[in-house]
């Protein structure tokens, strides 16, 4: 690995981090709130935007992230409260992380979707170009950006967006949002520098959204009933929440020390091995929980959703040196592992901080 300005390449670098003012959307949520902690671990001065958790239980309540950060519960769609409390902070470093994120949701919700994915991310970018420190801005959207084909290769960066749910939709106009704003305001030596970062679909400890595979998993096991599955054929490209959010790090690293070079999409994805059926993880799963785990077809009719995705990442692993750490099953292990401790009532912002020290080394 290359050593670059007194840093490896590739690599969280805590001692850039230190004292630096992140702005995070998307606080209260799952991958926000691992982000959270792990900022707060550098010593990042983070102000976090976000509406206030919207399950109970929430790793936001249960990590208490509100004693970490400075947390501010706000809408992304209200552009002048948004901006005022941007405004107010002047980051150096924005990361837009705040969406509605589930796909079946969507459908019952479409207009609250965009209105949020969309026009959200409008006055985000509307926002910061009132920051007169940012330097860096990471817009976070999603593998389902992009028009899926079905092809069993991975979709790289210069594929067309698109999406046939509103969900997968709303991320392919957040895309084109962003760029529209890279070029038409953020294009000088002088002004911060964008990106957009399109992860796969990120598990770990600490999820309980409605309608999605691992806290529906969890909860199941709970109460020694089956799991109920839609399509255990489907394939998805499964990551744990840290290997994405190592990608975000780095890619911000890089557009404040590098800029426009890298002002562009990236994909941070899995292995090729670890894009697997639902059926793989279900029966890991199962197999990690022990007794009384088991799972069923679901016989109801389900909405469209795609049963192939998968992400090339080499742009990521060439230019970024980023590279993916941890196995499926290994993951697997770690969320079952997690989520045992909770039960147990432990220490979970503790348990959160060793897996970041572990994945950092």
């Amino acid at each position: 690995m290359e050593i670059m300005d007194g840093r490896v390449e590739g690599k969280v670098d805590s001692l850039f981090w230190k004292n630096k003012k992140v702005f995070l959307t998307g606080h209260t949520g799952f991958k926000g709130g691992w982000l959270s902690i792990w900022l707060n671990s550098m010593g990042a001065e983070v102000k976090g935007y976000a509406l206030a958790p919207n399950t109970i239980p929430s790793l936001f309540n249960e990590v208490k992230i509100d004693a970490l950060i400075d947390s501010n519960f706000g809408d992304i769609r209200n552009l002048s409260d948004l901006k005022k409390s941007m405004v107010e902070f002047n980051p150096d470093i924005l990361i837009h992380m705040a969406a509605q994120p589930l796909v079946r949701l969507s459908y019952a919700q479409p207009v609250d979707t965009y209105a949020t994915n969309v026009m959200g991310t409008v006055n985000v970018l509307e926002s910061a170009r009132s920051c007169t420190n940012l330097k860096a801005i990471v817009s976070v959207t999603t593998d389902k950006c992009y028009e899926n084909k079905e092809w069993e290769w991975g979709y790289r960066e210069n594929e067309p967006m698109g999406g046939h749910d509103p969900y997968s939709s709303s991320k392919g106009c957040a895309e084109l949002v962003t760029a529209a704003y890279r070029n038409s305001f953020f294009n000088t030596s002088d002004s911060a520098f964008v990106a957009s970062a399109r992860a796969g679909n990120v598990i770990g400890g600490g999820d309980w959204a409605e309608d999605r595979l691992i806290p529906d998993i969890l909860r199941a096991f709970e109460k020694n009933e089956p799991v109920v599955i839609r399509n255990p054929l489907s394939t998805r490209p499964w990551q744990h929440v840290l290997e994405p959010l190592a990608g975000y790090l780095v890619l911000a690293q890089a557009l404040f020390e590098k800029g426009n070079e890298f002002a562009e999409g990236w994909n941070f994805g899995p292995s090729d091995e670890d894009c697997k059926p639902v059926s793989w993880i279900l029966d890991k799963m199962v197999s990690s929980w022990g007794k009384g785990a088991n799972w069923k077809l679901d016989s109801n009719n389900n909405p469209h959703e795609a049963n192939f995705l998968k992400l090339d990442c080499s742009k990521a692993k060439k230019k970024l040196k980023w590279q993916p750490k941890w196995g499926l099953e290994y993951t697997t292990g770690l969320i079952i592992d997690w989520h045992q401790k909770w039960l147990s009532s432990e220490n979970m912002q503790e348990h959160c901080l060793m897996e970041i020290k572990e994945y950092l080394k």
